[in-house]
């Protein structure tokens, strides 16, 4: 990761960048090019659509056409040719139907926000699951710096639903692949993160089909049955929580130290000198 994309999309704003991408009111201000002159963003964090979904909107553009406008850029490496930058489904839609033109509007995008955009688009979609969506509210802080509560005020959701998300990539991995597949919930999953082994919960919800209220209870019971035995390397699930919350707010891994005198110590892992120098301004201007 380097300053200059990073400021680049920054000094833009989340709210431009989604408004030049909000298709035109005018359908006239949207040119029609040949299909094959388009290609997708290689770097679309988006890899799957589902087969049925597109289907159903090629069915819509074999009757209707392509209403909305797909917003494109020059393709940087291929003089004539056009990168998507929104618009991927209705262009893989319209190829399905054999549609050989489509409407597009061109804007002038640098990679570093073709990639924004594309997050931005990806994390409102409502076919997410909670750990697509948590991924992509971490991509936003990892990549470009965005504070939580713009990126709240942009997508809009609260400050505390992008927390509540992000909290959801402290998980173990088989717990994340759960909630990947729909067998638990953004509830459940909250639920089982304040445990001592989410994993063990998570296996138990699935094999009783718990109800979210009944994972909680399950949950409370257990930190209520060994207050003491939730204590481990890592510390008590509070402490867990609360790292989750600040790896989150800082885009950074945190580990906390506690020891049983009140004192303790608090670490932040960076990865590049990049990432520090990031650090350091967050600091020095407050964190949000």
């Amino acid at each position: 990761m380097s300053d200059a994309p990073r400021r680049k999309g920054l000094g833009r704003g989340l709210a431009a960048l989604l408004d030049e991408v909000t298709p035109p009111a005018d359908p006239a201000s949207a040119t029609e090019v040949d299909i094959d002159l388009l290609s997708p963003n290689p770097d679309q964090p988006r890899k799957r659509f589902e087969p049925e979904e597109l289907e159903a909107l090629a069915q819509s553009v074999r009757e209707k056409g392509v209403i909305q406008p797909l917003i494109v850029r020059p393709d940087p490496g291929a003089e004539g040719r056009f990168q998507i930058v929104a618009g991927e489904r209705r262009w893989r839609a319209a190829q399905m139907a054999g549609r050989p033109r489509v409407p597009i509007v061109v804007r002038r995008f640098d990679d570093a926000e073709v990639l924004e955009v594309a997050i931005l688009e990806n994390v409102q979609r409502a076919d997410l699951n909670p750990i697509e969506e948590a991924s992509g509210y971490q991509q936003l802080i990892d990549r470009f710096g965005h504070t939580q509560e713009k990126i709240a005020q942009v997508v809009g959701k609260s400050r505390s639903h992008i927390a509540n998300c992000l909290r959801l990539l402290a998980l173990p991995e088989d717990v994340k692949a759960l909630t990947r597949s729909g067998a638990l919930s953004a509830g459940h999953a909250r639920a089982v993160l304040a445990t001592r082994d989410p994993s063990a919960l998570a296996q138990r919800v699935v094999a009783q089909g718990l109800s979210v209220r009944e994972t909680e209870a399950a949950a409370r019971q257990e930190a209520e049955a060994k207050p003491r035995a939730a204590k481990g390397p890592r510390g008590d699930a509070d402490t867990r929580a609360l790292e989750a919350d600040l790896s989150a707010a800082l885009g950074l891994s945190v580990r906390i130290a506690h020891r049983a005198d009140g004192s303790g110590a608090l670490s932040i892992r960076y990865r590049s000198l990049d990432e520090l120098d990031g650090l350091c301004g967050l600091l020095g201007r407050g964190a949000d």
